[in-house]
């Protein structure tokens, strides 16, 4: 197994990857706890300027886990899995990689190292002695048994690691634990540690403008017109039918690099007027 924790650093002259994330646990499905991790993730690429394209949730069924796995593996997507990495009855995560992956699984002798390293930190914390052979203690071993080409996450909280595997596909799948408090810090390291090249260093810009008395499919055409005019740029539309200030209304607007979107809703502009159409205010936001 390697020792380092995700993919080699990407080429700067290729396009930011697809970024994924899949969030397990009957927990988040039953309301017995609401996730935090989507949001999280997503301000986490978007504080470095990489937005997040798709993300699912699945319940602690080995069976939909492993499809996940597979799918993520067959991409070429960069995927982060949050929960089920531990070693009770209900964690399954590991496991299904290694079926998705086709791999069997062994314990990583540098998670190892740093799952003992955790114990006695414990047994010294409590006052006791440190007993590697004890059952419990042996049993704590299997939250370092991963896919046989794993690379271990490093745990600033705890020690205990996550992991990251390569797909046959190309995508690569970063697994960290369900407790917030662990796995962002272990998100954040990825990103810092082998997506960099990817960062946006200027942030991207929304300009849009409040409309109102006109439809959507109305304006397809001209949204359509602006993104084939302006190559790199993102039209939305996003409709509102009770906002508490604004009540019904459509937010028409552009984002990407500054310069591309300053001509693009200029351009969009000048394609509204022959609408006729009531103007609210205009919005400019840094994304």
């Amino acid at each position: 197994m390697n020792s380092q924790n995700t993919a080699p650093n990407p080429e700067t002259s290729r396009a930011a990857p697809t970024f994924g994330v899949i969030i397990i646990g009957d927990e988040i499905l039953s309301g017995k706890r609401a996730d935090k991790h989507l949001p999280k993730v997503i301000e986490l690429l978007g504080a470095r300027g990489l937005t997040l394209s798709w993300a699912e949730y699945h319940g602690d069924s080995p069976e939909r886990i492993t499809a996940a796995l597979k799918r993520a593996f067959a991409s070429a997507d960069v995927v982060f899995s949050c929960g089920g990495i531990g070693a009770t009855p209900d964690d399954h995560t590991r496991q299904c990689a290694g079926r998705a992956l086709g791999q069997p699984l062994a314990l990583h002798p540098e998670a190892e190292a740093l799952i003992r390293e955790r114990m006695q930190d414990t047994a010294r914390e409590q006052g006791v002695p440190y007993e590697p052979d004890r059952a419990d203690n042996i049993h704590r071993l299997n939250m370092g048994v991963f896919p046989e080409s794993a690379r271990i996450i490093r745990n600033p909280y705890n020690k205990i690691p996550g992991f990251s595997c390569d797909g046959p596909g190309g995508g690569t799948v970063h697994f960290v634990p369900g407790f917030p408090v662990m796995a962002w810090p272990m998100i954040e390291s990825v990103l810092d540690a082998h997506y960099s090249d990817f960062f946006q260093r200027h942030a991207h810009v929304e300009k849009s403008v409040i409309l109102f008395g006109s439809m959507e499919a109305t304006l397809t055409p001209l949204m359509e017109t602006i993104e084939a005019r302006h190559p790199g740029v993102k039209v939305f539309s996003l409709p509102s039918v009770d906002h508490p200030q604004w009540g019904r209304h459509i937010e028409l607007g552009v984002k990407g690099e500054p310069q591309a979107v300053d001509a693009a809703y200029a351009d969009l502009r000048s394609g509204l007027e022959p609408f006729g159409l009531q103007y609210g205010p205009e919005l400019v936001r840094q994304v």
